[in-house]
């Protein structure tokens, strides 16, 4: 059955890449859990999507440009200030201490693709590690420079490729990069394209995927797992999906 991951936790209607947002994901019964993390400039591993504090917090900037110390100023509710108060940005760390000993799966994109921040790879799998998180955890990337990178470091953990046009023979790619998984925009995703996945055994997890007839429609291609910003309405949609 295909899996729901809660996007930047449940980003629909909690502040996105927060503890509230995870802890609502797990409530409402998601199968795991997608967040982003890039590197502060003290080299703390940070729970936020954009490069820049601007769009999810009150305050503006580059994330790589303040120290966590400093980044804990701010707001991360910022857009649901009135509803849920004040929200920090989270560690990693701090994600994976609570998570460890739930049941759900998780997502971790690298946010490098603007930014090379220096060792993010390596720190993320140690964290990883040290939370015993490697066989319930994927990394993923629009930066598929850095997904070899991972893999080379612990090819044990799963690695996926993100990518928004369509890529031609994703299945020989996918191989050559010793990936296990295609995390495509929805938009190029089509049935024959799931059977081909299957065919090959690579999994696919389209994102972003809101709305009802978008849902039921991945559900009925029975895609390996959807990325969604209301994995509360998506447990519902699947319950009524034949």
């Amino acid at each position: 059955m295909t899996k729901i991951f809660a996007h930047r936790g449940s980003a629909g209607t909690h502040p996105e890449n927060t503890m509230i947002a995870f802890y609502e994901a797990e409530r409402v019964g998601a199968d795991g859990i997608e967040l982003d993390v890039q590197l502060t400039k003290d080299g703390q591993i940070v729970v936020i999507h954009d490069e820049t504090i601007d769009r999810t917090t009150d305050g503006t900037g580059w994330v790589k440009d303040f120290t966590y110390h400093e980044l804990q100023q701010f707001n991360a509710a910022y857009k649901f200030a009135d509803q849920y108060g004040v929200c920090r940005i989270p560690l990693l760390e701090e994600v994976l201490a609570w998570i460890c000993s739930k049941p759900l799966l998780l997502n971790i994109e690298l946010k490098n693709s603007l930014i090379a921040y220096e060792k993010l790879e390596q720190k993320v799998i140690d964290m990883i590690r040290h939370y015993h998180l490697e066989d319930r955890t994927v990394l993923s990337s629009f930066n598929h420079n850095s997904m070899a990178l991972c893999h080379r470091l612990a090819p044990v953990i799963e690695t996926a490729l993100l990518y928004i046009e369509p890529l031609y023979e994703p299945w020989h790619y996918v191989r050559v990069m010793q990936a296990k998984g295609l995390h495509p925009y929805h938009r190029t995703v089509t049935e024959a394209f799931i059977r081909q996945a299957r065919h090959h055994q690579i999994a696919v997890r389209p994102f972003t995927i809101n709305g009802e007839s978008l849902m039921k429609k991945m559900f009925q291609y029975k895609v390996d797992a959807i990325f969604t910003d209301y994995p509360r309405q998506a447990r519902e949609v699947l319950k009524k999906t034949p």
